[in-house]
């Protein structure tokens, strides 16, 4: 995910409440982190957290589009049986 830095992310506002100054250091000195495979982790994480979400969304939308389907196949079956 690309770093739009015109977005205030939660994690910006936790750093700098925190500790400004480490904010400062890594927003606007872009001093290096000391532990940096921990965001790379972090990183891959929430990538892989967005992935399942995204996912459970589909089905989610499949789920409701069989719904629909099957009540109105339902809705037909009933009109025809009280129609003959």
């Amino acid at each position: 995910m690309p770093k739009d830095r015109s977005y205030v992310r939660a994690s910006d506002i936790a750093a700098w409440s925190f500790c400004q100054r480490a904010w400062w250091l890594a927003r606007v000195q872009k001093a290096a982190h000391e532990r940096p495979q921990l965001l790379d982790w972090g990183e891959q994480e929430h990538a892989a957290h967005g992935r399942v979400t995204a996912r459970a969304l589909w089905l989610q939308k499949g789920g409701m589009a069989l719904l629909a389907g099957g009540l109105i196949l339902l809705g037909v079956a009933l009109l025809v049986q009280f129609l003959l």
